[in-house]
């Protein structure tokens, strides 16, 4: 099936469509329909949402052993998964002198093993508990939480380093999920995440071929302007875009006040 971009047509408040997941703003377009989705544009923001947004129940069965009890390939190639998490920790570390580290979304512990050998006091987090059993098992030197970001927050000790790699198109209550990740920081914290860019200039033109079209668990696109819109207004400054060559988006972030 090939998807229809770019269509015209506004739709304003009062439709029975819902909010941007975001920013709540009631004015959107549609964007595109593709693989049985339909795709809402936000007009005040510019996040990209499917409608209907899935619920929580509808998207349980995607996270109960994503990996198939870590027997796919994502597990077989643990030596290949360590050593990118120790150039990117390498990396990060430039800008965080030390302290508290969180990989939210930490699959099997890679980038969390990769911190705490880098002097960090390290913790991953994950809803899928296949994951977390593994981490536990392979790099138990570091501590694990099994839950949402939102559950462990109101607990948690204060991070100097935040890790969110492919995360947050998962994510259909968006909004909550960044001012909890701003409230994770210290003052002064420093965020990574990473997410598909719709907008890339590489993105197949049919959207129903890009790798990074998921529906429906990927429930949510962005373009760098609209992630940084997002994080901005959670009192995370964008200091750093990096460039990718694939269609994704690489941000650094900092902690305001």
């Amino acid at each position: 099936m090939r998807s229809s971009i770019g269509a015209t047509t506004e739709i304003r408040a009062g439709s029975s469509a819902p909010s941007c997941p975001a920013c709540h703003s009631p004015d959107h377009r549609r964007y595109a329909d593709a693989r049985g989705a339909k795709l809402l544009e936000c007009l005040a923001c510019g996040v990209i949402y499917l409608d209907p947004l899935p619920t929580q129940d509808e998207l349980a069965p995607f996270y109960e052993d994503s990996y198939a009890g870590a027997t796919t390939s994502y597990f077989a190639k643990v030596g290949s998964k360590i050593r990118r998490s120790r150039r990117r920790m390498r990396a990060l570390r430039r800008h965080v002198a030390g302290g508290r580290f969180i990989d939210i979304g930490c699959n099997g512990g890679f980038m969390v093993e990769a911190a705490r050998e880098r002097g960090f006091e390290a913790y991953g987090l994950d809803i899928d508990s296949v994951s977390i059993a593994y981490a536990r098992e392979h790099y138990p030197r570091n501590r694990y939480v099994l839950g949402t970001v939102e559950a462990f927050e109101p607990t948690a000790p204060r991070f100097d380093l935040a890790y969110c790699s492919e995360v947050i198109e998962h994510v259909p209550g968006v909004d909550r999920f960044v001012a909890t990740l701003a409230k994770l920081l210290s003052p002064g914290g420093v965020l990574f995440i990473t997410t598909p860019d719709i907008g890339h200039w590489r993105r197949p033109k049919d959207l129903a071929a890009w790798d990074g079209f998921a529906p429906p668990a990927h429930c949510l696109y962005f373009r760098p302007a609209s992630l940084r819109r997002l994080l901005e207004r959670h009192g995370l400054g964008v200091f750093r875009a990096k460039l990718a060559w694939k269609p994704g988006i690489k941000m650094l972030c900092r902690r305001e006040g």
